[in-house]
């Protein structure tokens, strides 16, 4: 009944479709396994991609050739870009999504690439044979050979709902939960732990009354995702809205404490940190009078509305009275209430950095079971993780990003060499080249790389040239032309800074903090007919090259003195319990994780300055 395949993909939520989709496109056989074919790409929890850091990732992603970026733009109901009073480097693109859409065209897309077979069911075994992995067993019994697994269980792993006092099995709610594998991994030498995340209540969009909430409308010229130039903007975006929890709604809320599934100790896994529950942040935040709740719609065509910042397990009934006590919400109809779900997770130190696990060849993690939380951090693994399954059946080069090339390349190299205990977040803080990693260079940074493995088409190639040649041309065209005082005083008079006395370039005009290139092209007329030539992403590109040139250089060489350690590679085998003048836990940790060059070792915690100098020594360097 079934062939053998080349890659077998368990599990179709983000982090599955990407893996799917990215072997298939590198030309992979390969079988999707779900539970629940119409929930593929399904979004438990809020119907919206991107947001600070996460929307870099979705939009690496796509300079890559995933999928991610193209499917929220074209399911956008609203679009913004956070964060444009700051610096480019924390500018994140940020979509509210229609749920159903969403689904959708993930399905549309994976159904669509010819390399993709579908099996629905569940898999509750993997095929190991002396330490390489061949298949998996399903819940029906069938037996299904492949020469890779990517594993992308999400929140289906011994998943236990939690409603008050209420408990029962499940990935999501309404949907069974997934046993056998972890019992199966823990005896073959891995170790588990437990995770817990929540949702809040869903209600009738129509029960609202919005007057009592701010209106929060999308970017009067919205952006996208995808690079490529056929993806369209949304139009006729639909609003969302703010309002606050008020003491009425946290003392309601308090009187379900006792019956808190987490403060009663019914649930062990630590939550995510910073996406607390209401009754968490009431507890931890004490002293604040009210806590903001954004009211999301869920689609186009229907009612359902998202209401973010009210995450919570507590009692229906509690759930209830409390949220009724939010201005404009004093009429609500529930479509169902808050939960949250306790689920088993893998530390991700067991993995390679191509995400393969150490323990089993050819076996790989993404998503949830990694410790991480966020459709886009679950996404991003899932391309990596497929990309590499087809690359090592096909005897070719790993694919890993640096932390200097990506968000992806910092979260996996987090994760593998930090690990995690609670839910794993991205954030822009998290990396530490962030003036070089912005959203509007992803695909300078990464298309060719996408199209050096196959994975990127021409199409985006070519756009990613002629995006670079259109830069230089600006850029040149700024350091070489030259204004008057008289043609650039009244501007910046009018934007309050310091007029000029003499000739000057005009890159040293948009050099200041105050000018932008908006400016310059109403105020100076051979601005606006020169760059009246080039597209919005090649002239934003050039003004921030053009503004942050000496930051760009001064993390250029940064990423430089990195590089040196990440390029002393550390040999297949290298006996680290040998070097005994570094310390006992260096060598545990060393041996545990297995870093592949001394950059990589030099992340994991616990291994000292002194450690590394010592081992370049013994590495002959």
């Amino acid at each position: 009944m079934f062939k053998e395949y080349d890659v077998i993909v368990v599990g179709a939520g983000h982090a599955g479709c990407e893996a799917a989709a990215a072997a298939a496109n590198l030309g992979s056989k390969v079988l999707l396994i779900t539970m629940d074919m119409t929930k593929i790409a399904q979004m438990s929890c809020n119907p919206a991609m991107g947001g600070v850091a996460k929307g870099q990732i979705v939009r690496e992603i796509d300079a890559l050739g995933g999928y991610s970026g193209i499917v929220s733009d074209k399911s956008t109901i609203q679009f913004r870009m956070l964060n444009l009073s700051k610096g480019p480097a924390m500018w994140s693109p940020r979509a509210q999504n229609d749920r159903t859409l969403f689904s959708i065209y993930w399905r549309e897309i994976l159904e669509q690439t010819p390399n993709i077979d579908f099996w629905q069911d569940m898999v509750r075994e993997i095929i190991v044979d002396h330490n390489q992995v061949k298949g998996v067993v399903t819940g029906m019994g069938q037996r299904i050979y492949a020469k890779s697994v990517v594993l992308t269980n999400g929140t289906f792993l011994n998943g236990i709902i939690h409603i008050g006092t209420k408990q029962f099995g499940g990935g999501r709610i309404g949907e069974k939960a997934s046993s056998g594998i972890t019992e199966q991994l823990i005896s073959l030498g891995f170790e588990s732990g437990r995770m817990k995340t929540g949702t809040p209540p869903r209600v009738d969009g129509r029960t609202l009354d919005y007057t009592k909430m701010e209106r929060q409308d999308g970017d009067i010229n919205p952006s996208k995702f995808s690079y490529l130039s056929d993806i369209q903007p949304v139009k006729n975006q639909i609003p969302c809205y703010i309002t606050y929890t008020n003491e009425s709604v946290h003392e309601i809320l308090r009187t379900g404490f006792d019956e808190s599934p987490m403060y009663a100790g019914r649930i062990q896994g630590l939550g995510p940190r910073y996406c607390p529950s209401i009754e968490d942040k009431i507890n931890r935040f004490a002293e604040r009078e009210r806590h903001q709740i954004f009211v999301e719609p869920e689609g186009w065509n229907t009612v359902e509305i998202y209401v973010n910042g009210f995450s919570t397990s507590l009692p229906d009934h509690i759930q209830f009275e409390a949220i009724k006590r939010i201005p404009g919400f004093e009429n609500v109809k529930l479509f169902r209430p808050g939960y949250a779900i306790e689920y088993d997770y893998f530390p991700p130190t067991q993995l390679k950095l191509t995400l393969e696990t150490h323990g089993i060849n050819n076996l790989y993690f993404a998503g949830q079971i990694n410790g991480t939380t966020g459709y886009e951090e679950a996404a991003c693994q899932g391309l990596i993780a497929g990309i590499n399954a087809h690359l090592k059946i096909f005897g070719k080069d790993p694919f890993i990003l640096k932390r200097s090339e990506a968000y992806i390349g910092v979260l996996i190299d987090d994760l593998v060499n930090k690990g995690t205990d609670e839910p794993y977040r991205m954030f822009t803080s998290r990396a530490e080249y962030r003036i070089l990693l912005r959203q509007d260079n992803a695909d300078i940074r990464l298309t060719e790389k996408g199209y050096d493995i196959g994975l990127a088409k021409s199409e985006r190639m070519d756009m990613v040239n002629k995006k670079i040649k259109y830069t230089d041309e600006i850029i040149e065209y700024f350091k070489k032309t030259s204004v008057k005082p008289n043609e650039v005083n009244p501007m910046l008079e009018h934007l309050k800074t310091t007029p000029i006395l003499q000739n000057y370039k005009l890159d040293q005009i948009l050099g200041r903090p105050q000018v932008s290139l908006d400016n310059l092209k109403e105020w100076i007329p051979s601005v606006n007919e020169f760059t009246s030539n080039f597209d919005n992403e090649s002239m934003l590109q050039a003004e921030v090259l053009i503004k942050y040139e000496g930051y760009l250089e001064k993390e250029k060489q940064m990423v430089d003195k990195m590089n040196r350690l990440e390029d002393v590679r550390i040999a297949e085998g290298f006996d680290f319990g040998l070097v005994q003048s570094i310390s006992k836990e260096a060598r545990e940790k060393l041996t545990k994780q297995r870093p592949k060059t001394l950059g990589q070792a030099s992340r994991i915690s616990g291994i000292s300055p002194a450690d590394i100098s010592v081992l370049l020594i013994h590495l002959g360097r």
